[in-house]
């Protein structure tokens, strides 16, 4: 259930239509955001729109470590007449932080959730980034009439896994657990910001800057990162790629599937990562490369995957 709304967001300002690049600069971002509150599973989960309530709105999941509002660039994009919406994922943005820690199976019972509350009823449209996009793709293969459509911004799981490495992992866990974890707190925004070019070379500046405040809140003359900081620590369970794919396999909806051309994510993956492979598991797949951009291509080339994401929901 809702339980409140805020105001358009105050790092937003009304901007040029044209979405392109360096024509969106710091505050002018041209669809005003506004956010609102909602419970769900025992949580307050932050919501950011983007136009007006609608019974279908485009849902847009995040990536680890980041929050919904950064799909900001993507949705200028999009076309006017869809109203999105982006949660923040339990521990990150401005969701609460659970009592007794991250399981990755969470995800999809918080994602079930919220499209019961913002789309009910209907097949859901996803949008989804690196972690978002493992949520998605597996959560279509586990309710394969809830889902209409994926557009899946490289996420293609992590590298397999061998179950020898398990008592290893534990121990790590085990170790990891006994000690506290603080957020990670600096002097101003800048070194969050150069991080972010540092690992995104291709991304404008003001983008970065932006998303750096999104990561960020404020703390006496510095800043402090906002997710809860035990989303740092190892998993205690290996990511099972045969599972995975068990999942992928059993999807019914289109998927469009955005890899990028200088990410660090596919050689990571090895064979993995390759065409044949994907179209192997998805029934109905397209792949697109995109050319001179990494892992987070949303922010350094939001356009081109607009212009793919349009064009790939038209007549689904």
């Amino acid at each position: 259930m809702a339980d409140d709304q805020t105001a358009p967001s105050s790092r937003a300002g009304q901007g040029s239509r044209n979405c392109q690049g360096s024509a969106v600069t710091g505050p002018a971002l041209r669809r005003v955001p506004w956010h609102e509150m909602v419970s769900v599973r025992g949580l307050r989960h932050r919501l950011t729109w983007w136009g007006e309530r609608s019974a279908n709105p485009v849902v847009l999941l995040h990536g680890w470590m980041d929050t919904g509002e950064t799909w900001q660039f993507l949705v200028d994009c999009l076309p006017d007449d869809w109203s999105c919406v982006a949660p923040d994922w339990r521990g990150f943005g401005g969701t609460e932080w659970p009592a007794d820690g991250y399981w990755f199976a969470d995800y999809f019972a918080d994602l079930e959730a919220l499209l019961d509350l913002v789309c009910p009823g209907v097949p859901a449209r996803l949008i989804a980034h690196s972690m978002g996009g493992n949520v998605a793709t597996m959560y279509a293969g586990i309710r394969p009439r809830r889902v209409r459509w994926v557009a899946n911004v490289e996420g293609v799981g992590l590298r397999r896994s061998s179950p020898d490495v398990a008592p290893d992992r534990y121990a790590e866990w085990l170790d990891e657990v006994r000690e506290p974890v603080q957020a990670r707190r600096y002097g101003s925004i800048e070194p969050v910001i150069n991080f972010i070019l540092s690992r995104n070379p291709a991304m404008p500046r003001e983008r970065a800057a932006f998303m750096a405040r999104a990561w960020t809140r404020p703390d006496g003359d510095g800043v402090t990162m906002g997710f809860d900081p035990r989303h740092r620590r190892v998993s205690a369970m290996l990511f099972r790629r045969e599972e995975a794919e068990a999942c992928w396999r059993r999807v019914e909806a289109p998927v469009l599937l955005f890899l990028g051309e200088k990410s660090e994510i596919l050689p990571r993956i090895g064979p993995d990562g390759g065409d044949d492979y994907f179209h192997s598991l998805f029934r109905d797949l397209k792949i697109v490369r995109v050319p001179e951009v990494g892992h987070m291509m949303h922010l350094e080339a939001p356009e081109h995957l607009a212009r793919h994401i349009a064009e790939f929901a038209s007549g689904r």
